[in-house]
């Protein structure tokens, strides 16, 4: 507004070449182009004058570079260790713009604060829809009353763009929900399985394509992946071809009007014994009967439409150019305005356009132009309106030329190759096919049939123009029915079978080292990820929602509810993951080569919140559970040293929370632990297991080996049952049986020490049968082996189902033994107090109730570790020490 009347447009372009090339189109209808810098020096504003409907506009020209915003996870879920990666099919994700485009959102909100309108020219294909509406949300977020268009073009012309800002639109939200959709599930599927095979297989094998760093990524890309696939099918293909000898039989005929080569009917055999026989045949009575001729016509027919894919297929057949390189030089010509839009899956074009004006431009070209001017005279009868391919993006028409060049100064051979292409591509499915004469021949010998064909051009028509293909054009000897004459040469050759050829994408093929024991790992578990039917029906789910049978909703929560379903059986199996690198790869001695080492969640982190508490292996070997936020987050449960296996299990524990908490299954060395407890174990970490409570003091903990690993730490590392639970749970006394009361403070526990001592004081020491539990069972006396401990004997009760625990030095001390003969919380409370930690009347630091140590030995909580203290930290503890 600011001193200018009419209604002032913010026009958005996809990139700075696109709003030049429009605004110097329209501004020579209302002349005195201007422009000036935006916040960002690479996308200038241009402002002209210009009428839209007749109605007087003050336009505003600027532009984006591709995507304004980017998907990504919420920033908790971010870093690779923050989260179990299932949880990424669930986690959220949020939209934003990028640093690095901050300074395109402020010039489009403060451009848009001006305006009344904002027309859209992005490209007109559902990623440019999608784009579109990232402009529409930053600019209606600071001018909530712009009245928003849309401006469909398929080429940088005069009349193109003069007809699509009379012809404005509204954008399509459908074509851009599409492209949400398949956003979010390439981030879901491709972040939770990169995640997962990386960190299970990085540091197992040593990979002698990483770099110096060894820092490799092994990247699962929803639409890469099927691609991988298929040249490793094609090299597993050449792999297992065996080659076979095979023999056959050829025959040729020369005469004054050329030779003749006869094929034999049966291709070839694979039987030498068999061959020789039937070749003899034919060497004794070798004359040649002809039994059939045909005469008929044969036409080639000029390629369909130009789409984006048979571009890069014939610039990489004609050429050798990739296919990157092929649409990066195209989409330069495009922004010159030479030819339309290359990104296009339309193969027909439309009634509507004027295909001979597009001709007609090209008549002046020193080359192809003859052949432009013969296609437009009536007389020559060389016009046919072009083919189908039966393929319509609703979007685009197909590729073809839009402004005459003879070759631009700036061009390198690569443009000039690239729009040659296009324009002759255009010229030959605009003309009539090819005519030829086939003339097929069928002899007998011997009673074995032999034919032959050959050919004659009659009219080249449109391969007159399209000089990348050709006909053979081969001539033989004038044959009829009856005639007889004798082979000119009659030979038995052998031959060998060969396997079909690799793929020739150069860039793939790199990959084969890293991809193919991935391709054969899924394969094995039964999900043929790479296959491109998946893909494929992503792809259609997508255009199912930019048509409205869908809703993106729906496809969402059908596909991600499928991959994360293939997810958790492809880490379920990763064994075969495992086996399959083994095959490509040596293993390597890294203890993270561990299968430990992959990303098992046994619970939510009780301290930091914010994360899982995954099940590890520490330097030394030992199992561990920790906090996977490590080292922001030091939550660690040390697991008993005696452990040889461990694996988590899809159990749940009914009790322990927070949950859910996974049972893991142990497996135990059984030199290590006491006979009477299995080798097996079905446990759980949440506090409720008291044989991992017993084993973890009887056995020692992961930690012992690790300096620093104070003996504090070591007796508190594994939460009691009542702290680990959210909520204190109803349980039965040990002593009494009844629910009023823990364990630990049951009235008749000082009655009962007593009764312990005395029994224990009129028996000698070294006899430990004297010593009963209070379940009546005569308790067996046992050596401790933890670091701390070692050697220092100790009571536990026969039964499996008791918890009793005495130390043998305790059993003299009454005041002492009404902490540790009950239940064996009570006994871990009294060897805390003893070796400096907490008395039983001291409170500990808990996260939700429960308390850990970190895998230093350091409390998580603000609290001193020594003495349960909020007023200090251990290093200061006057009880340290004590």
């Amino acid at each position: 507004m600011s001193g200018r009347g009419g209604t002032w447009v913010l026009n958005v372009a996809e990139k700075p070449s696109v709003a030049k090339s429009v605004a110097e189109i329209l501004s020579h209808a209302g002349g005195g182009l201007r422009s000036r810098d935006g916040r960002s020096r690479y996308n200038r504003i241009f402002e002209f004058d210009y009428s839209i409907r007749g109605q007087r506009c003050h336009m505003l020209m600027t532009s984006v570079i591709g995507h304004l915003m980017e998907l990504e996870f919420d920033d908790r879920f971010r870093k690779w260790h923050s989260c179990d990666p299932a949880d990424l099919y669930h986690a959220p994700v949020r939209k934003h713009v990028p640093q690095d485009k901050l300074d395109i959102k402020r010039t489009l909100e403060e451009e848009a604060r001006k305006c009344h309108w904002l027309v859209l020219w992005l490209d007109c294909d559902r990623e440019g829809e999608n784009i579109a509406f990232e402009v529409v949300e930053v600019c209606t977020s600071a001018n909530r009353h712009l009245n928003v268009w849309r401006a469909h073009f398929s080429a940088l012309t005069n009349r193109e763009i003069h007809e699509a800002v009379q012809n404005l639109v509204r954008p399509n939200r459908l074509f851009s929900d599409a492209v949400d959709a398949r956003q979010e599930i390439d981030l879901r599927i491709g972040a939770s399985f990169t995640r997962f095979q990386t960190m299970l297989l990085r540091d197992a094998f040593v990979l002698d394509f990483a770099g110096a760093d060894g820092n490799i990524v092994l990247s699962y890309g929803p639409c890469q992946f099927p691609t991988l696939g298929f040249i490793v099918e094609r090299y597993w293909e050449i792999q297992s071809h065996e080659p076979e000898e095979f023999w056959t039989i050829n025959c040729s005929h020369t005469s004054d009007d050329g030779t003749a080569t006869f094929n034999w009917m049966r291709g070839h055999l694979f039987d030498y014994t068999c061959s020789v026989i039937i070749y003899e045949m034919c060497v004794e009575e070798p004359t040649a009967i002809v039994q059939n001729v045909r005469h008929q016509e044969k036409l080639k027919y000029p390629p369909y439409p130009l789409s984006t894919v048979e571009l890069q297929k014939r610039a990489s057949r004609y050429f050798r150019i990739s296919s990157e390189h092929t649409m990066k030089v195209a989409e330069e010509l495009y922004q010159a305005g030479f030819i339309s839009y290359p990104r296009t899956e339309t193969d027909s074009f439309s009634s509507s356009m004027d295909l001979h004006a597009i001709v007609r431009e090209q008549e002046q070209h020193p080359i192809w132009g003859p052949y432009a001017l013969q296609l437009l005279n009536t007389e020559s009868r060389l016009w046919r309106n072009p083919g189908s391919g039966g393929h319509d993006d609703k979007a685009h028409p197909p590729i073809h030329p839009t402004k005459f060049s003879a070759g631009e100064s700036s061009w390198s051979q690569d443009h000039h190759k690239i729009y040659e292409l296009v324009v002759r591509h255009f010229l030959a499915c605009v003309s009539q096919p090819a005519v030829g004469a086939e003339t097929t021949v069928e002899i007998d010998i011997a009673g074995e049939q032999f034919s032959a064909s050959g050919r004659t051009i009659i009219a080249k028509n449109y391969l007159d123009v399209y000089r990348f293909e050709s006909w053979g054009d081969s001539i033989i000897p004038t044959y009829t029915i009856g005639e007889q004459f004798l082979p000119t040469t009659l030979t038995l050759d052998s031959g060998v079978t060969r396997p079909p050829p690799l793929l020739s994408e150069s860039d793939l093929l790199s990959c084969m080292d890293k991809g193919e024991a991935l391709v054969m790992g899924y394969d094995e578990m039964g999900y043929e990820l790479w296959k491109p039917y998946l893909r494929s029906m992503m792809e259609c789910d997508m255009k199912a929602v930019s048509m409205g049978t869908k809703v993106k909703s729906e496809v969402l929560e059908s596909c991600l509810q499928q991959m994360r379903a293939c997810f958790l059986d492809a880490r379920q199996n990763k064994a075969k993951l495992l086996e399959a690198m083994g095959i490509f790869f040596e293993r390597s001695n890294r203890s993270g080569g561990d299968t430990g080492n992959a990303v098992e969640i046994v619970r939510p982190c009780g301290a930091c919140r914010e994360s899982n508490m995954a099940l590890k292996r520490n330097s030394n070997g030992h199992f561990m559970v920790g906090c996977l936020s490590y080292p922001l987050c030091r939550n660690v449960v040390w697991l008993p040293g005696a452990i040889s296996e461990a694996a988590i299990t899809s159990q749940i524990c009914p009790s322990c929370s927070p949950g859910p908490v996974f049972l893991i299954q142990f497996k135990f060395r059984r030199l290590e632990i006491p006979p009477n407890y299995d080798i097996d174990h079905l446990g759980c970490i949440g506090g409720c297991d008291a044989t991992l409570r017993e084993l973890t003091e009887i056995c020692g903990t992961g930690s012992r080996n690790l300096p620093g690993m104070t003996a504090r730490a070591q007796r508190t590392a594994y939460p009691s049952s009542d702290s680990q639970s959210g909520h204190r749970r109803q349980r039965a006394c040990a002593h009494c049986r009844q629910t009023s009361h823990a364990s630990n403070d049951c009235p008749s526990l000082t009655s009962h020490a007593r009764g312990v001592h005395s029994r224990r004081s009129q028996n000698p020491r070294n006899d430990p049968g004297q010593i009963s539990c209070h379940c009546g069972e005569p308790c067996t006396l046992r050596t401790a082996n933890t670091e701390n401990n070692r050697g220092r004997k100790f009571y536990t009760c026969q039964s499996r189902d008791c918890d009793f625990f005495l130390w043998e030095d305790n059993a003299n001390n009454d005041e002492s033994q009404r902490h540790s003969a009950s239940h064996g919380r009570s006994g871990r409370s009294s060897l805390s107090s003893r070796r400096g930690g907490r008395s039983r009347g001291q409170r500990a630091p808990e996260t939700d109730g429960v308390a850990f140590v970190s895998a230093t030995g350091e409390r998580v909580s603000g609290r001193c570790y020594v003495c349960g203290d909020p007023s200090h930290f251990a290093n200061v503890c006057p009880n340290r020490g004590r």
